[in-house]
């Protein structure tokens, strides 16, 4: 009998021996986990079935995540912080990555970047922060937080950096400088995140002259293409960049448009009686600014004096400029053909006015038309030109209307 029990017997003891040896394994890999060192008391001797299973249980549970990581927008120059918190964390540890950049940043609570403006810290081991300070616009991606389980455990919060607009000025237009008729492009390079809108404007609010079918208040785009340029688009011009970012900005590009000097003379035919005075008016459209003076017919240059008076009065816009020659107590000699010239770079040109004898002081011109000289041929875009009606007036002055020409003309013929 006793030699038929002894396989029982062995078969138990080897059974019972399994089962503690899978207990101390058990023990060993918690401990692995937990970083509690192991003794000679885990070992289960008895009671081994409720052993094993608490045991089961630990290694069930693994560390995991509890929270999503928020995605964080942010300007640039702000300070953010990502929060990746995790339970059961227990001797794993927890790593921060810009995935973007294949970068490790943290390893616990250990920073592994180089990248002064990164920093870790934790809630007791609970709550991992990852510190960005000061964000440029090269920190914008993906953040990767990742536990380190035997397959990896990772989740992700994205970080986008708005960047308010800059204008390049490397890539952007300066001030031009352009000849009439010519066509030129503006540029303006904006940069940001999101990319800025750029849009033109001009400086005194007139409209923008694209083509000569096409004006607008304000052009949206880069490039601002203007085709065959007059005058009236000289002036200043904004180019404004904006993305909802704060500030938008600005660039301000004065295009300045050269052209020969042209002369409109109201009155070619002036007459005035002996010891008055008349004034003679000459108006002038050049840029860069003309050199203006007057002369007698012999070409003699007319200078300032008791005899002669002469002002350069600057319109608007600047390119104008309105010429007088006032001629005071007139002498026979007086009476003849005065010359307006206007000279700059670009060209140079003049306008005759006659001054003769009459009882009356008039300002008279042929068939009542004006002359209108240039040394230019072209036209600038069909330009309308305003010029200021004479305002003149002396204590001696009797103006006299046109209608009453005629009829003065024949009542001193008969006499």
């Amino acid at each position: 009998m006793a030699g038929k029990f002894k396989p029982k017997l062995t078969f138990r003891m080897r059974l019972r021996n399994k089962l503690s040896l899978l207990g101390l394994f058990l023990v060993t890999v918690n401990a692995v986990f937990s970083g509690e060192p192991s003794t000679a008391t885990n070992i289960p001797t008895n009671g081994y079935a409720r052993s094993f299973e608490d045991e089961v249980l630990l290694v069930i549970e693994e560390p995991e995540f509890t929270e999503v990581i928020e995605n964080i927008t942010a300007a640039a120059g702000r300070n953010v912080k990502f929060a990746c918190s995790v339970k059961n964390l227990g001797s794993y540890k927890v790593a921060w990555m810009h995935f973007e950049q294949s970068a490790i940043l943290t390893v616990h609570n250990h920073v592994i970047t180089r990248n002064p403006r990164i920093s870790v810290t934790h809630d007791k081991h609970r709550t991992w922060f990852l510190h960005i300070s000061n964000v440029q616009d090269e920190d914008k991606g993906r953040y990767m937080c990742q536990i380190n389980t035997v397959t990896a455990k990772t989740q992700f919060g994205f970080l986008h950096v708005v960047v308010p607009p800059n204008i390049d000025d490397s890539l952007s237009s300066s001030d031009v400088i352009i000849r009439e008729g010519s066509n030129e492009t503006l540029n303006c390079r904006a940069t940001g995140s999101p990319h800025p809108s750029v849009k033109w404007r001009r400086d005194d609010n007139s409209k923008i002259t694209i083509n000569k079918t096409l004006t607008v208040t304000e052009w949206e785009g880069e490039n601002l293409e203007l085709t065959k340029i007059s005058r009236l688009d000289m002036g200043a011009y904004l180019c404004i960049a904006s993305n909802g970012v704060p500030p938008a900005v600005s660039k301000r590009i004065k295009v300045s448009v050269d052209f020969p000097p042209m002369l409109l003379i109201p009155h070619q035919l002036v007459g005035a009686p002996l010891a008055y005075s008349v004034t003679l008016e000459c108006f002038t459209e050049a840029h860069p600014s003309s050199l203006n003076y007057w002369t007698r017919e012999d070409g003699q240059m007319i200078h300032e004096s008791r005899k002669y008076h002469t002002e350069n009065i600057i319109g608007s816009p600047a390119y104008k400029t309105h010429m007088r020659l006032v001629i005071s107590n007139i002498q026979q000699n007086d009476y003849g053909t005065y010359k307006c010239v206007a000279k700059n770079p670009r060209g140079e040109t003049d306008g005759t006015i006659r001054l003769y004898s009459s009882k009356y002081q008039s300002n008279l011109n042929e068939i009542d038309k004006s002359e209108q000289k240039s040394s230019s041929e072209n036209d600038s875009k069909g330009v309308i030109y305003d010029w200021p009606a004479s305002d003149d007036s002396s204590a001696q002055t009797i103006k006299i209307s046109t209608l009453w020409v005629p009829i003065l003309i024949i009542f001193l013929y008969q006499r």
